[in-house]
């Protein structure tokens, strides 16, 4: 078979050490939430999104919760030739559309023809390329100061440590973290701690709490607020996103 596929079940806090493939790999859950880091940063991905993880990146994967993992795995030969139109080279998280999730969970049918299954996965690779990218990642600083900035960012989702309290509990300035996070990230600083909060939303929400709870969780005075900027950064709301949570992960 030109492809792979393999499923697991992983409890909460099981991590799956850093290493790579030489296939590229869809990564999904099926329930649950994971995390994968790469050396670059980290992605959140929910049942409502799935990653896309080319050949040979090395990274690494935290179960943020029980996790049903469904990955699938193509050769780049395979890809050349089943997608030669899209560059599929770099790291992308796309929305999961009821088909998609529908067409992953049945490649896993252990009745599945081969010849079936072989067209599934096709189709599978059809809708990954053909939906937009959801920019979810969160890209971390790479030198020891940028990385004690965003630790202590990342602890403070609500917001309660200005940038000068920052500046001051990593023994740096205001000026240094707003020229190291353009450089260090691609991100200013403002941008890189919104994006983080929405990361860290995105976990609460396929959790199963509520917009108005996550909002307040995530340091935003309203739902409409929250909304506002979830939007900005996913390119859909907060009840968009949860319309594509499987029911029995919704309380």
């Amino acid at each position: 078979m030109p492809f792979r596929i393999l499923g697991r079940t992983l409890p909460r806090g099981e991590v799956v050490g850093l290493h790579a493939h030489e296939e590229a790999q869809v990564i999904f859950a099926a329930s649950g939430t994971l995390q994968v880091y790469t050396a670059s940063g980290r992605w959140f991905v929910p049942p409502q999104l799935a990653l896309w993880m080319p050949a040979g990146i090395p990274h690494r994967v935290d179960m943020l919760s029980d996790t049903e993992l469904r990955m699938i795995y193509w050769y780049p030969s395979v890809l050349e030739k089943w997608a030669p139109e899209r560059p599929l080279d770099y790291i992308f998280a796309s929305t999961v559309t009821p088909l998609l999730r529908e067409l992953i969970l049945s490649a896993f049918k252990v009745d599945t023809q081969p010849e079936r299954s072989e067209l599934t996965v096709r189709l599978i690779l059809h809708e990954l390329i053909e939906t937009p990218d959801v920019p979810v990642f969160l890209p971390m600083p790479t030198s020891v100061v940028g990385r004690r900035v965003a630790d202590l960012a990342l602890g403070d989702p609500q917001m309660h440590l200005r940038i000068s309290d920052l500046a001051r509990r990593a023994a740096t300035s205001i000026r240094t973290i707003s020229r190291m996070f353009p450089t260090e990230t691609g991100l200013t600083f403002k941008a890189w701690r919104q994006r983080a909060r929405i990361a860290l939303a995105i976990d609460r929400l396929s959790a199963g709490r509520g917009i108005s709870q996550v909002a307040a969780d995530v340091g935003f005075g309203s739902s409409a607020a929250f909304s506002f900027a979830f939007r900005q950064v996913t390119n859909m709301t907060p009840t968009a996103f949860l319309h594509n949570v499987p029911s029995r992960l919704v309380r």
